[in-house]
């Protein structure tokens, strides 16, 4: 904040406190309201000229989102938003914390907005009249752990490895959840056989933006079995720009409360240079995002050389980039037409960093063909080794459920279609 009068824009779209604010405001001389804008969008175009400092808002303003926030404090807009007395003060607490506003003001204290909106621009604290009225926080219910699947270019089985580790949770009875949030287009659907006109990522998408995902979570699912459900993944591989920086994130923390996560990514790890120029995200963002929510990390390569060399290679880059979770690595597709033994590929994997469990999955090309083929996963293929051996890995990442398998009915072909 420089020494002369703040520079505030004003969307009210006709809310009866427009009016009363305006004159509090213009009764300030260091305060200077450059336009009153038409709506969210008027708003926005006018934030990017750079002339303002603060914009004042209604917070149930249509199209106030997690992008406007974003997009105003890019242009070095801080928002204020005019809570509605309509609003209850604990809803408005929840939205103005999902969408990233810190400054509030209650409508029936409009007396406050003058000085809410002279912090603002300083980047001070919130204001006083920041509706500090939630209480005490609940009592949280246990977190279900979340399980990425990584592993570098070439195909080695990510998707497969996701949906089998998912399956064989669900049929140990855990509530588990499959995530696809592979940024260059998913599979999951496909290969799980979901016909869907919907995305699940981009419907969570959209409601992270508006702030109502926790309570709307459930209708990004698809529900496979008893204990399964599905996040369908991006329809075509350039919607990639529709997933919205932390989206992914608030969407594993809200499926997280209600069991274990595991979430199917990409392949690449690299930071794109043209987003950081443009100032969008960047198109691997949704991959780093997600190992950055990890507790377990699921390393997937395959024991060919071309396999190993991408595998450590693989490996340094998430030493690098610093994930949180504990790293496993999943040797896929193991064969004795490759002449060595699974001492030899775990001795070259380990040369290359330290994960917490090294596992090997024999190459099943009939069983997971079978499973492709009906649309389903590999723990309903009867007499698949790879079914199996995935059940080995789920003992490791989650040992507490060894004694819990039930049975697993095969579905009815369509039973996962869009009614």
């Amino acid at each position: 904040m420089g020494s002369g009068p703040v520079v505030v824009l004003v969307v009210a779209a006709g809310a009866a406190w427009e009016s009363p604010a305006l004159q509090l405001l213009h009764t300030r001389p260091d305060v200077v309201v450059l336009k009153r804008c038409v709506d969210v969008d008027d708003l926005l175009a006018t934030a990017a000229a750079g002339q303002a400092e603060v914009a004042v808002t209604a917070l149930d303003a249509h199209g106030l989102d997690q992008g406007a926030v974003e997009h105003l404090r890019r242009h070095g807009v801080r928002p204020v938003a005019i809570v509605p007395t309509k609003v209850a003060p604990e809803q408005a607490h929840l939205r103005a914390t999902r969408i990233g506003l810190d400054a509030l003001v209650p409508e029936s204290r409009l007396e406050s907005l003058a000085e809410a909106v002279l912090a603002a621009a300083r980047a001070a604290a919130p204001p006083a009249p920041l509706l500090s009225v939630l209480g005490e926080e609940p009592a949280s219910s246990p977190r279900g752990r979340v399980t990425v699947v990584w592993g570098a270019a070439g195909a080695p089985g990510r998707t497969t490895v996701a949906g089998a580790i998912a399956a064989e949770l669900a049929r140990r009875q855990t509530a588990t959840v499959l995530i696809d949030a592979d940024p260059y287009g998913g599979a999951v659907a496909q290969q799980l056989g979901i016909l869907d006109e919907v995305s699940g990522l981009l419907a969570a998408a959209r409601l992270a933006s508006a702030g109502s995902l926790t309570e709307a979570v459930s209708s990004t699912l698809r529900q496979l079995s008893a204990h399964l459900q599905v996040v369908t993944g991006l329809p075509r591989a350039e919607r990639w720009v529709e997933v919205r920086p932390g989206a992914l994130e608030e969407l594993v923390a809200a499926l997280a409360e209600r069991g274990r996560v595991v979430v199917d990514t990409g392949f690449s790890l690299e930071a794109d240079l043209a987003a950081e120029l443009s100032g969008r995200p960047g198109r691997n963002d949704l991959t780093i995002s997600a190992l950055g929510a990890a507790d377990d990390v699921l390393v997937v390569g395959t024991p060919d050389p071309v396999g190993i060399a991408r595998l450590a290679r693989g490996l340094v880059e998430l030493e690098e980039l610093g994930v949180p979770g504990s790293v496993r690595v999943v040797v896929n597709r193991m064969r004795p037409t490759l002449g060595w033994s699974e001492a030899d590929v775990l001795s070259m994997v380990q040369g290359f960093g330290r994960p917490v469990g090294l596992h090997v999955l024999p190459e099943d090309r009939p069983g997971v063909d079978r499973a492709l083929v009906a649309g389903r996963t590999l723990v309903e293929s009867p007499d698949s080794s790879l079914a199996r051996a995935i059940s080995s890995v789920v003992d490791a990442l989650a040992p507490e459920t060894a004694g819990a398998a039930g049975r697993i009915r095969p579905r009815r072909a369509g039973r996962a279609r869009r009614r």
